[in-house]
């Protein structure tokens, strides 16, 4: 058995050169938001999520993005509501947001 339901892993890498990736688009103060809102509704730790920061995914063409195991399911984000919409229906319910996939 797994140490959490899900792990969440936010690619979070700045490229140097100025090429697209996940930072320019917010990624950061996203990944905070998710972060907060699991531990707020009490669904972090052991058994439940864990969400963490990562470098590049190296899908920086198709970024912002987030990778949830143990599925391997990749979404794409724009906003908080997306972010709102995973917790809910992926984390929550086990339903994949088919909308966001990547």
């Amino acid at each position: 058995m797994s140490y959490y339901k899900h792990h969440v892993i936010f690619c979070l890498n700045q490229r140097e050169d100025g090429a697209q990736c996940c930072m320019n688009f917010d990624a950061e103060s996203i990944f905070m938001y998710m972060k907060k809102k699991i531990k707020v509704m009490g669904l972090n730790g052991p058994n439940m999520n864990r969400i963490n920061r990562g470098g590049c995914l190296d899908r920086c063409k198709d970024g912002p993005l987030l990778v949830i195991y143990p599925e391997a399911v990749w979404y794409k984000y724009i906003d908080k509501a997306d972010i709102d919409e995973i917790i809910d229906q992926h984390l929550v319910k086990g339903n994949i947001v088919t909308r966001l996939l990547v």
